[in-house]
């Protein structure tokens, strides 16, 4: 369970405020995620967590480390794209989400197209335990992209939930843009991730869990043609950016049938309940700069792109998935008539 001590110092009406829509976000998360869960299952999740945290825009809040947590709290275990080179906030992210949690942090991507960027696990240690792998994905001379390796480097490490072994393989896939030629760009990063995954499932009869921020326009796209090409199981979310007209985030896999037994899929959007766009007037205070000056000139017009830098410009993803194949090994010692 995610940590609240941190209240008691915010002042009673902060207090309340941060509180009450705690409340709303577990109610809404309860209803959702938890509470139609199977008593042994495992919560996958994967979140984009906009910047997470240079500040542009302006510093997170105290409340929305509590409110991340809060989500995060309802997987097992999540990947996290957009780290930034500060590990303070992660750190800070996962005291929030208490003792039990633990973390994998990769190091910052150089290039203007790596963007300063982390990939990061957090994962419940109740709940599953790492098994002493962790790596990057890096081409073979034959298979690089356009001569190069990928923008930001896929990097996985292996867990395991009870029957359930698998390695979470998470990148952050180049953007570059909305044209056709970007376009272009992003399917080829993700067919060269998604076809050397296939092999190495092939090659280990590991099960693969390909989730982050693939960058994917839509159903009917390049970049899900490409998506496709390593055989994989693709649940469909819908769109994951605020609009919900982009398939940014996927969380798929290698192995089928018997290997990865999907219950439930979907994503969370937590826009109904925290930074509502009916609060902008309460969060006007956080328009003023160190010197004193706005923030932004038109505060109603800005409240909403400040919002993304608060949670997110993405909303998280999750899938359900059962890990307990005890009955079926018993099974097998029992012969057939």
């Amino acid at each position: 369970m995610a940590m609240y001590k941190d209240l008691r110092r915010y002042g009673e009406a902060k207090s309340a405020h941060v509180a009450q829509r705690i409340l709303g976000l577990r109610e809404k998360l309860h209803d959702e995620i938890t509470g139609p869960r199977r008593s042994n299952s495992l919560i996958i999740g994967s979140w984009n967590i906009r910047n997470f945290d240079n500040g542009f825009g302006g510093e997170r809040t105290d409340e929305a480390y509590h409110y991340i947590a809060e989500i995060i709290d309802r997987f097992d275990i999540c990947a996290i794209q957009e780290v930034m080179g500060d590990m303070e906030p992660l750190k800070r992210l996962v005291r929030t989400l208490g003792p039990q949690w633990d973390y994998f942090v990769t190091d910052v991507t150089d290039g203007s197209k790596g963007n300063n960027e982390r990939g990061a696990f957090v994962f419940n240690k109740n709940k599953v335990f790492f098994r002493n792998l962790v790596g990057e994905i890096v081409l073979k001379a034959d298979d690089l992209i356009d001569d190069r390796q990928f923008a930001r480097t896929p990097f996985f490490a292996a867990f395991q939930a009870h029957w359930f072994r698998f390695i979470l393989c998470s990148t952050h896939v180049i953007y570059g843009g909305s044209d056709k030629a970007a376009e272009a760009a992003r399917a080829k990063e993700i067919k060269a991730l998604a076809v050397n995954l296939k092999k190495r499932s092939e090659k280990d009869g590991e099960v693969y869990v390909l989730l982050g921020d693939l960058n994917v326009v839509d159903k009917d796209n390049v970049t899900m043609d490409a998506l496709k090409a390593g055989n994989l199981m693709i649940p469909d979310f819908g769109g994951t950016n605020l609009g919900e007209n982009k398939y940014y985030d996927q969380l798929t896999f290698t192995g089928q049938g018997e290997k990865v037994r999907l219950i439930r899929h979907g994503k969370f959007d937590w826009r109904d309940k925290v930074f509502t766009p009916g609060e902008a007037d309460h969060y006007e205070q956080y328009n003023v700069k160190d010197d004193g000056t706005p923030r932004y000139s038109d505060w109603d017009k800005k409240y909403h792109y400040w919002m993304t830098h608060q949670m997110s410009d993405h909303l998280p993803i999750w899938v359900e998935l059962e890990i307990d194949y005890s009955d079926d090994y018993l099974k097998r010692f029992i012969p057939t008539a």
